[in-house]
């Protein structure tokens, strides 16, 4: 994308980033739309310029900061989630973590799970379970739509047991 932007546009990233700067926007939508209107620029250049401007998307920050972002405010719930990934990572040698703006994609060849501080006392853990019926606990996907099927409420540590833990298997044998 990069190298199409300069190719298309004329200007490199740093200096749509440094246009961008001076506008003083700070939504996405507001930049892209001033993007596309002032510079006739696409949809797709104008969402990657803005995402980059911002520092918002993922790739420019590092695993610590994603995760540190994330559980701003929200301090209390890392000790699930530290729990949560000591378990998950026992399920196997192949599994990959992966913090992004909002949460924390857990994969094999492909996402099994996902771990979200959605409130300030509660952590969302999604799952993929094709076919599962829903329960009490294990519920419909909510929040998370077409990213899995399925999701558990997490408040506390003792909430990760050997239920969550034979979902959380399963969804990763079925990865």
């Amino acid at each position: 994308m990069e190298k199409g932007l300069k190719e298309k546009t004329g200007k490199s990233l740093e200096e749509w980033m440094t246009i961008v700067r001076k506008t003083q926007l700070q939504k996405h939508g507001e930049i892209m739309k001033f993007l596309k209107g002032e510079f006739g620029m696409t949809h797709g250049f104008a969402n990657f310029v803005s995402l980059k401007a911002r520092a918002a998307d993922a790739g420019s920050q590092s695993a610590e900061d994603l995760l540190q972002n994330q559980y701003a405010k929200k301090e209390n719930l890392k000790p699930i989630y530290e729990q949560l990934l000591k378990q998950i990572t026992q399920l196997g040698k192949d599994i990959e973590i992966v913090p992004k703006k909002a949460n924390v994609s857990i994969k094999r060849k492909k996402q099994f799970a996902l771990i979200q501080p959605s409130t300030k006392t509660r952590i969302d853990l999604g799952l993929k379970l094709k076919g599962k019926p829903t329960t009490d606990r294990l519920e419909s996907s909510g929040p998370f739509g077409s990213m899995c099927t399925h999701r558990v409420r997490l408040s506390q540590k003792e909430d990760i047991d050997p239920e969550v833990m034979a979902w959380l298997k399963e969804a990763y044998e079925g990865a």
